[in-house]
């Protein structure tokens, strides 16, 4: 089931998805990195599911948790969630669905409760995953609108090109130095094809940047 779930997340919004398969190991890599959600499984073993999120909440932990149980009892869900879990699924589950809520849970957690981002004179929408510069269509590569995105929720702020590897690749990515500024390069050239408003930087030796020109954006 843990890899049915990581590959429709793969292949369908295109996430960087690490899978652990017991208690110990999903503890390890929540504290090695920082995940934009965590499904859960109550049932695995050597440390519950419910024992993780217990321990995840109490070393201050925000990830947003999305549980999976095969328990649909009302106490249960209410424990569940007092305990720090922001949504849950029951077994048997749809996977259209179970996507549609990681993609609700980031959101939240990124402080976006609208489907849409916007930034100067660029529209991104969540669901369909399209982006629009000046009312006009901006063909992206799967790789550079996961950045765009990353970069559309954090406006003005340096966001490094370690934060960026982290976020768009699982630990089986191999350290290629330049593919990073590669995808970077490419999105900042699309994005000039219509609109000069919209500035890309890169700032050397501290990573990237979405900003407007001074005046252009209140």
């Amino acid at each position: 089931m843990a890899e049915n779930i990581a590959s429709a997340l793969r292949e369908g919004p295109g996430y960087a998805v690490d899978t652990a398969h017991d208690g110990e190991e999903a503890l390890l890599l929540s504290s090695a990195g920082a995940y934009d959600v965590i499904i859960l499984d109550l049932m695995i073993p050597k440390v519950s599911g419910k024992m993780v999120l217990r321990r995840l909440r109490y070393r201050s932990d925000a990830t947003p948790v999305l549980i999976l149980t095969a328990v649909n009892d009302t106490e249960a869900t209410i424990d569940l969630l007092n305990t720090g879990a922001d949504d849950y699924m029951t077994k048997p589950f749809d996977l259209g669905e179970l996507i549609a809520r990681v993609r609700a849970l980031i959101r939240r957690g990124k402080g976006a409760t609208q489907s849409t981002l916007s930034f100067g004179v660029i529209r991104m929408n969540l669901l369909e995953q399209t982006v629009t510069s000046a009312g006009e269509a901006v063909e992206l590569s799967p790789t550079e609108y996961r950045i765009l995105e990353y970069l559309m929720h954090r406006p003005r702020v340096i966001v490094s090109k370690q934060e960026l590897l982290e976020h768009l690749y699982d630990f089986t990515w191999e350290h290629h130095s330049n593919v990073i500024e590669a995808h970077v390069s490419n999105l900042r050239r699309k994005l000039r094809l219509t609109t000069q408003t919209m500035v890309l930087e890169t700032l050397r030796a501290r990573g990237y940047r979405l900003a407007v020109p001074s005046g252009d954006l209140t």
